[in-house]
């Protein structure tokens, strides 16, 4: 997607896709249709960049978001094995939560 200069034929623009596994160059001169191509392109990649700049965003909050739940997730098992342990329980191999037995 570029205009490029050739010193006999003069300016025209190109376009390069993918096709079926092989790269192919679409050229669409230097009139109107150059132009209306390199408007088209210009379009596309504007779009893209603020779709790319939306998902950066949404990204970026979900981020803060699990941060945040991260957080509040540390504090609630703390006082959680608070309570348990101060009400007789212990854990059993890092696994679920017993009573103390009175030997």
């Amino acid at each position: 997607m570029a205009w490029e200069n050739r010193k006999d034929r003069g300016r025209y623009y190109t376009r390069s896709r993918r096709v079926g596994g092989r790269v192919v160059r679409e050229y669409f001169g230097s009139g109107t249709a150059g132009e209306q191509a390199a408007a088209e392109d210009r379009q596309r990649r504007l779009e893209h960049d603020q779709r790319r700049l939306a998902w950066k965003i949404l990204e970026d909050e979900l981020e803060a978001t699990d941060d945040a739940l991260e957080t509040i997730d540390a504090i609630c098992r703390f006082y959680m094995r608070a309570v348990l342990e101060s009400a007789g329980f212990r854990q059993h191999d890092r696994g679920e939560w017993r009573k103390k037995r009175n030997d």
